[in-house]
């Protein structure tokens, strides 16, 4: 029995897979169903507060729910979080094809019912490694985020605390609860 070739950053543009979403993982293909309506609501409030801050100052760009990133090569990782920001003097390497090899400045991953906390995890530890300087990972059930840091610290906020941009994005902060309310 032979193992399956790993795929590239560069076969997964062109697979188109009706109704999921995907990612690659070390070569292999990760096929999801898509996020659920509120995971949308919540991604989408972020996203509107995100860009509200960082068009106003000209800081950079941010991204929407599931743009893919490639963060690693041989084999190749493309991964695509909830929300994502880059900073200006970053965003001339990203060309109008192809995955951005780049890691992003600040993230943000919604957790789904059915998100498993390694996966999490491993995918928290792809973002780090690969230079993402904050990750906010927004758990609505438990109303908290937590605050992966590239230093390695970790801070669990909750419904009452505020997501802060920190050095990344100086300034910024929204309540946590205004990102979850309904």
């Amino acid at each position: 029995m032979s193992t399956p070739a790993l795929l590239t950053a560069e076969d997964v543009e062109r697979i188109s897979i009706p109704g999921k979403v995907t990612e690659l993982v070390r070569g292999r293909l990760v096929v999801r169903e898509p996020p659920g309506t509120w995971h949308g609501a919540i991604s989408a409030k972020l996203t509107y507060l995100l860009v509200g801050f960082v068009h106003h100052q000209g800081l950079g760009l941010v991204f929407g729910q599931d743009t893919g990133f490639k963060i690693g090569s041989d084999p190749d990782t493309v991964r695509a979080p909830d929300v994502a920001f880059v900073a200006r003097e970053r965003v001339g390497v990203i060309r109008e094809r192809g995955y951005a090899e780049l890691a992003r400045d600040l993230l943000a991953e919604i957790l789904s019912p059915d998100d498993r906390p390694a996966e999490v995890l491993a995918k928290v530890a792809d973002w780090l490694r690969a230079g993402t300087r904050l990750v906010w990972v927004i758990d609505p059930d438990r109303s908290e985020a937590r605050v992966y840091r590239r230093d390695g610290s970790l801070s669990i906020l909750r419904e009452h605390d505020s997501l802060e941009g920190e050095d990344v994005l100086p300034g910024f902060s929204c309540p946590l609860r205004a990102v979850l309310a309904r």
